[in-house]
């Protein structure tokens, strides 16, 4: 069954949504404005002829791949992910691309109208409340600084302040990280 690009074009039309259809990559390429950040790309794919669905926000922190403070960045978005539905962080490790992702398979089904504006609000407002918060972080804290236990202070509590909860999820990640590495190292 799957759907063709022209039947999601044809839920944007309806809801009168300007976008660019790019069949030679199996895209359509729309722009979305939030209430916290101006114009963002989102791109809608289909791969497997039209069997798996992609709806994403390609580049959507840049300057991560250098900064100093990558890894809590990164830990930071994994765990917005963990607190969400349908939507993932992806990191690209060669170029340092970060983008938000809604994918599943259709395979024998298809994708309502409904489902496909669940995807893009869900993507959407997650994305719009989430940059702005990470970039203050980012910000807030020097590339290059020398005194880098006071700047990790100041990041964790901006954590603490923009993300309520998530520190007490970064560091119970971390405890069952390092409970795994002992159960692993002990089997060796």
């Amino acid at each position: 069954m799957a759907i063709a690009l022209e039947q999601i074009a044809q839920y944007l039309d309806h809801h009168q949504l300007n976008y660019k259809l790019d069949t030679a990559y199996n895209q359509i390429i729309t722009g979305v404005t939030g209430d916290n950040l101006d114009r963002f790309v989102v791109v809608i794919q289909l791969d497997e002829e039209g069997e798996f669905f992609k709806l994403f926000a390609p580049d959507i922190l840049p300057g991560v791949q250098h900064h100093a403070y990558k890894e809590v960045i990164l830990q930071t978005l994994l765990g917005i992910s963990w607190e969400t539905k349908m939507l993932q962080w992806e990191y690209d490790a060669s170029d340092g691309e970060i983008r938000a992702i809604i994918e599943f398979p259709l395979e024998d089904g298809t994708l309502t109208e409904r489902q496909f504006y669940r995807c893009l609000t869900a993507l959407v407002e997650i994305v719009d409340t989430t940059i702005p918060k990470v970039k203050e972080i980012m910000m807030a804290v020097p590339e290059n600084s020398s005194d880098d236990l006071a700047v990790g202070e100041r990041l964790l509590l901006t954590i603490q302040n923009e993300a309520p909860g998530l520190l007490d999820l970064i560091a119970q990640a971390l405890e069952a990280r390092k409970r795994r590495g002992q159960v692993l190292a002990s089997e060796d």
